[in-house]
């Protein structure tokens, strides 16, 4: 019998719930959208032992858990909600969100202008960015350990991967997997790699992975078969809504069989206000959610 694949998810930035409340709801969230297309794996993943596992590394970052009763009710209307709304699309396609992508692409290309562009949000973003890519007091590396093990967990005992990652544990997953095959030289395949809401568009970013002062084969990472990236449309952290034309040479190189961009609308809402960059709308949505359950079919 073939061991059973595993799904393991990582968050982005700011506080999360506790580990074991927040991988509840983010499961209850997967499997809600994966029941509307195909109820069979919605199903052995409701029952299956441990085959959804989760990253939790916001805590040691920040140093506290978010409440996750300030959530519940979106989640739970998120979840009763079978598609956006036109109000919903209208919102993320709205005038003012496009003018908003503009400035702040406008800001990665011209760093200078980040300070006179960005609000409290963003500041507190780029502020803990910042941390992360100085690896201040060792915290980046503490981060990729903590996906490092489960990723060679599951290798070790042959468990088809499937990594998932939020926004900026896109980058965690990104450069952890680059630490992996050129680093460290473990063998762990992710057999699939699916990001959501991703800035691995961002010059800023793609300046600051691991690797990328590095030439030729050795500037990515050679573990990953598929990728596949999800943005909503009106997304504000993932700018470049296409990676294949950043990341496209990986191909060429034969590091990975295929990168696929996607879109989708995010129709999670907080009180009224639509978050399109929201994991719980993320993983809800029948894109995402029809990549896991035709990945969970082809492993079996």
């Amino acid at each position: 019998m073939r061991p059973e694949p595993i799904i393991i998810y990582v968050p982005g930035l700011m506080p999360k719930p506790e580990p074991e409340v927040h991988r509840q709801e983010l499961l209850r969230c997967l499997i809600e959208g994966i029941h509307r297309v195909d109820p069979g794996v919605a199903t052995e993943l409701r029952e299956g032992n441990r085959c959804f596992d989760i990253v939790s590394w916001t805590y040691d970052f920040y140093g506290e858990h978010y409440d996750i009763n300030l959530d519940i009710s979106a989640i739970e209307a998120v979840r009763r909600q079978q598609k956006p709304t036109a109000q919903d699309i209208a919102e993320a396609e709205s005038w003012k969100r496009r003018l908003l992508r503009t400035i702040y692409m406008a800001g990665d290309i011209l760093p200078f202008l980040i300070p006179q562009l960005a609000d409290e949000t963003t500041e507190l973003h780029l502020r803990d960015l910042r941390r992360y890519v100085k690896n201040e007091n060792d915290i980046a590396e503490y981060t990729r350990r903590l996906l490092k093990i489960p990723l060679q967990a599951a290798a070790a005992a042959n468990r088809p991967i499937l990594l998932l990652a939020h926004s900026m544990g896109s980058v965690i997953a990104y450069d952890a997997l680059w630490q992996l095959s050129r680093d460290q030289q473990r063998d762990v395949p992710v057999v699939q790699l699916i990001t959501m809401g991703s800035p691995l568009g961002q010059r800023y970013i793609q300046q600051r992975l691991l690797g990328h002062k590095e030439k030729g084969a050795k500037r990515y990472p050679n573990n990953i078969r598929r990728w596949v990236n999800i943005s909503a449309i009106g997304e504000t952290t993932a700018l470049d809504m296409k990676l294949r034309n950043d990341f496209g040479e990986m191909e060429t190189l034969g590091l990975v069989d295929r990168i696929e961009d996607l879109e989708t609308f995010n129709y999670f809402r907080l009180e009224g206000v639509l978050n399109v960059h929201a994991e719980y709308g993320y993983l809800v949505n029948e894109v995402t959610a029809r990549q896991v359950s035709d990945w969970w079919r082809r492993q079996r």
